[in-house]
């Protein structure tokens, strides 16, 4: 059964693994593309595939987010384009390299494209999505945004942003008919892991899931209108009970007089 045009996704990280995974879903649920990447031959042969598998219209945007010029076309896309109904914020890299083993500039490099990029896609999409007063948003974040020790602290810290960015953008746009998702996914068998030089087949498979399976469990959140989606969390319960806890706290976070513990003793 043909599916009811839903306006044009534009995806990033889309050459691979789970943004690859994102545009053939999205593509059989009615919607066009745009494919962001670096690498070419990989986006033909995606956008070839899904055409002729969908017949929806997939454009390639060849782009290194890490390359101000290039991040700027895509940001010009989002602007420009009033076809695009959802951004999909994928494109990202990390580490499970010890800080202190870590070299800087790679470390910057992935603050530019985890938070900087994602951040002024971000920008560029929501004016346009406020006007028309439709718009999506999925923001793929991670585990080690609420579990920064698992991994490398820079990688860790950066997905915190994404997580709490997504908190704040949901509580800024909601009422503007925008909806936004995080999803924080676990170890998922991709490119990340033998790019960072710990292949995947190396951890222990009981922790590892599919990226289709992934993928496929964060659209079901995304059609539940789910503000934070963790495909891999068996119990749901112990993430509302952070949630309910953090929400408490957040009423005592700022009062005029200083906790009594820091009191100094008479």
């Amino acid at each position: 059964m043909t599916q009811a045009h839903q306006g044009t996704a534009l995806i990033t990280g889309a050459s691979s693994g789970i943004g690859a995974i994102y545009a053939d879903r999205l593509a059989k649920r009615g919607y066009d593309l745009i494919l962001v990447a670096r690498n070419r031959d990989r986006l033909n042969a995606l956008a070839d595939r899904i055409t002729n598998e969908t017949r929806r219209t997939v454009e390639v945007l060849v782009a290194d987010l890490n390359d101000r010029s290039s991040l700027a076309q895509v940001e010009a896309k989002l602007r420009n384009d009033a076809s695009i109904t959802l951004l999909v914020n994928n494109a990202g890299i990390g580490t499970h390299t010890p800080l202190l083993s870590s070299d800087i500039d790679k470390m910057t490099q992935l603050i530019d494209l985890n938070v900087t990029a994602l951040t002024r896609l971000t920008y560029a999409a929501v004016p346009g999505f406020v006007a028309r007063g439709k718009g999506r948003i999925i923001n793929i974040a991670s585990i080690v945004g609420i579990a920064p020790e698992v991994l490398n602290g820079v990688y860790g810290g950066s997905k915190a942003f994404v997580y709490a960015f997504s908190q704040s953008l949901h509580h800024e746009l909601a009422a503007q008919g925008v909806r936004v998702q995080a999803v924080l996914p676990g170890a998922t068998a991709t490119e990340f892991w033998e790019l960072g030089g710990l292949p995947v087949e190396h951890l222990d498979p009981n922790i590892v899931m599919t990226a289709e399976n992934m993928v496929d469990a964060a659209l079901v959140g995304f059609d539940r209108g789910e503000l934070i989606t963790i495909p891999s969390l068996p119990d749901v319960s112990e993430w509302e009970a952070y949630e309910a806890a953090r929400q408490i706290m957040s009423a005592h976070l700022s009062n005029k007089a200083v906790a009594p513990r820091y009191l100094t003793a008479n």
